[in-house]
């Protein structure tokens, strides 16, 4: 059920974006009275979901969600139409155009995806606001994991800034953007109140960008056990605990925070153990349980941070929401750029539908889901915008060439240009998921 929530939240994302992507190329093929013949959900070989025709333009649902399109009379695309091509050009065909027409008409999709990912973002700032924890909050300092470790720190360590970046909001993703995309170096941290600096390992970068640590934490907020509340059935309320007990220890070993805890409960599921526990601040008491078969104590821990919280304004959110957007594009250049020096490695990093699907989470959040909706319309315009004929780029590609030289591709290149172009995009599709169905077999 999980992978269904999550491959659902994929294909509405998906399905939104190729419409709105195709009106874009659609309308101002119509502004310019370029006839078009079809307006396609996905794909559809050999056979539809769902069509209607309504005037010039047959609208309809395909059966292989890998894109849609629009079929402009008189343009080399993928559809391949040659006896068309081979008739002489009519006023309302997309050859018969000027090349400026043409131009805006192939610019219309990314530049929707553009403003559609922008905007997505603005709205989420608006309607949800930014939950965050303040850097300065976390007074109990970090848990560190096991990649937070290879970078040297420790747990109860405090993270100051990497490089010349001041940790304003508690965050281990903003490390690992500071190593991966901007090639930081050091990192600044506090350890049992000395200032103090580790030098970042060049290798972090590919050891960060693995396919097998991509969703690992580095590290985490370090903070006590204090029991908030206890349903009516569970162990806890079995042994005794009330709210406000802080759990100390377990079978004698030291559990003074809350992930030393889970650690050693992990180690102990379904057996019966002796809690350590300090209760109104002063007694220390020793309770007998039985942890469930998942580990667990039937206890919920009190929160022990106080979380910031922005709110924006409509018109305040658009420039905000902007500038969220122009960073993951620019996170997108630099992603690319490292790829292309060999600094990470393509097949690490690349995935398919899988990898998209899992950012969605196994739960249906509508503050995630448009979030990525946000973040997956500007990596489809980015990629659209690619050079590589098929796709909206490489056709943008000829189009400027023919507006400086004055000279149109033949239309035999254009058809040899598509075909080479729709077997690289394939061929990407195709690596890319190959890399997640080999995740999926090898780890």
């Amino acid at each position: 059920m999980d992978y269904v929530i999550m491959g659902a939240q994929l294909m509405l994302s998906l399905s939104i974006l190729i419409v709105l992507h195709e009106m874009g190329h659609f309308f101002p093929a119509r502004w310019f009275n370029t006839r078009v013949e079809k307006f396609y959900l996905f794909f559809d070989p050999w056979f539809e979901l769902f069509k209607i025709k309504k005037g010039d333009t047959e609208y309809g649902i395909g059966w292989l969600p890998l894109g849609g399109y629009v079929k402009i009379s008189g343009m080399i695309d993928e559809s391949m139409d040659k006896e068309q091509m081979a008739q002489p050009p009519q006023p309302w065909e997309f050859r018969s155009k000027p090349a400026w027409q043409r131009l805006i008409i192939m610019l219309g999709g990314v530049t929707v995806n553009f403003i559609l990912g922008f905007f997505i973002y603005s709205m989420v700032l608006w309607y949800y606001g930014e939950t965050y924890l303040p850097n300065d909050n976390v007074k109990y300092g970090i848990a560190v994991d096991s990649l937070g470790m290879k970078l040297g720190l420790q747990d109860g360590d405090k993270v100051i800034s990497i490089d010349t970046l001041k940790m304003e909001k508690f965050n281990d993703r903003t490390i690992v953007r500071e190593i991966v995309l901007n090639n930081a170096k050091q990192l600044n941290i506090e350890r049992n109140g000395q200032a103090m600096s580790l030098d970042i390992a060049p290798e972090m970068t590919s050891i960060l960008t693995s396919s097998k640590n991509k969703n690992k934490d580095l590290f985490a907020a370090r903070f006590p056990f204090f029991v908030d509340s206890i349903p009516k059935k569970s162990p806890s309320r079995d042994a005794g605990l009330q709210k406000g007990d802080q759990i100390i220890g377990i079978n004698g070993t030291s559990t003074e925070y809350y992930h030393q805890f889970i650690k050693q409960t992990a180690q102990l599921k379904g057996k019966e153990t002796n809690l350590q526990i300090i209760r109104n601040g002063t007694d220390t008491l020793t309770k007998s349980i039985t942890l469930t078969e998942k580990g667990k104590i039937g206890a919920f821990n009190k929160p022990m941070f106080d979380l910031a919280r922005q709110e924006y304004g409509f018109w305040e959110s658009f420039p905000i929401g902007t500038k969220k957007g122009w960073s993951v594009l620019t996170d997108q250049f630099k992603a690319y750029g490292r790829m292309f020096k060999g600094e990470i490695a393509v097949t690490e990093s690349l995935g398919g539908f899988g990898s998209i699907a899992s950012l969605y989470g196994y739960s249906w959040n509508w503050e995630r889901f448009w979030t990525m909706t946000g973040l997956l319309s500007l990596i489809l315009a980015f990629m659209n915008l690619l050079p590589i004929p098929a796709l909206d780029g490489g056709h943008v590609m000829f189009l400027l060439y023919e507006v400086i030289s004055g000279r149109k591709p033949s239309d035999r290149f254009m058809e040899i240009a598509t075909v080479i172009g729709f077997i690289i995009v394939l061929a990407l599709v195709l690596f890319a998921n190959g890399m997640d169905i080999k995740r999926a077999i090898f780890g």
